[in-house]
């Protein structure tokens, strides 16, 4: 999620709500925060190098360049491919300015663990 201090969101998020804290980061002059508000659920992503105002929902898939063709002929706004630490990533801009990330990485390799992997 868009955030103009990510480390402030993840304390009040772990700490006031309950969530834990998996990991902050400084790196690539980006900040970038995660929180687990329970297992199993998806993770809070807090990061300040995020345009617009709106959440990110981002998922792991197998074939990135098999789904960006697949989406691009059904008709949907898909980003380039740009790179985040797990691999590569491109972002859908559904209607009503809802935005999805796709991302595929090497298996046994987590969001989590990538990010933690640069600190």
């Amino acid at each position: 999620m868009p955030s103009r201090d990510p480390a402030s969101e993840a304390r009040y998020f772990s700490e006031a709500i309950g969530g834990e804290l998996a990991f902050t980061i400084e790196a690539f002059g980006a900040r970038v925060a995660m929180v687990e508000l329970s297992e199993g659920s998806p993770a809070l992503l807090f990061a300040d190098h995020l345009d617009g105002e709106r959440p990110i929902l981002v998922y792991r898939i197998a074939d990135l360049d098999a789904a960006i063709t697949e989406l691009k002929a059904s008709g949907c706004e898909v980003s380039e491919p740009f790179g985040i630490p797990p691999g590569p990533c491109a972002e859908i801009m559904a209607p009503g300015g809802h935005r999805l990330g796709r991302y595929a990485a090497p298996a046994g390799r987590s969001l989590a663990g990538s990010w933690e992997s640069l600190a």
